[in-house]
């Protein structure tokens, strides 16, 4: 059995961990790539990896990539969100590993989302 002092100690270190996570994605951009099979068949794996290497390549370590499964407009695919720490989301269509480079360079190092890239941009070739 644990002494009063050593589990307050686990306790307090368990807190410390958990505030460190929360802050952490505080500051941290997120990518979400949806890989449901819609977006699997239109080549969202290439596009995972070409955003781990490049991410990995830039030494970034403000940035989590993460999976998720349908967005909703399979026509679109593969579609990508962007998460900037002041909540803002941008969502990307039609991306391919070439455009990854583009969007991590402009949008997640430097802050300028890359509009002709963007769902908004599709929306107006229609």
């Amino acid at each position: 059995m644990k002494t009063l002092q050593e589990l307050e100690a686990i306790r307090q270190r368990t807190l410390e961990r958990i505030s460190l996570r929360k802050e952490d994605k505080e500051e941290a951009v997120r990518v979400v790539i949806g890989m449901a099979t819609c977006g699997i068949a239109a080549g969202a794996r290439p596009v995972l990896n070409a955003f781990m290497e490049e991410i990995e390549r830039r030494h970034l370590r403000n940035v989590t990539v993460a999976q998720t499964g349908c967005i909703g407009m399979c026509r679109l695919e593969p579609m990508v969100d962007v998460y900037t720490p002041d909540g803002q989301k941008v969502t990307y269509v039609l991306v391919n590993p070439e455009k990854v480079r583009m969007i991590v360079a402009d949008h997640i190092v430097n802050g300028h989302p890359v509009t002709e890239y963007t769902i908004g941009a599709a929306d107006k070739q229609d």
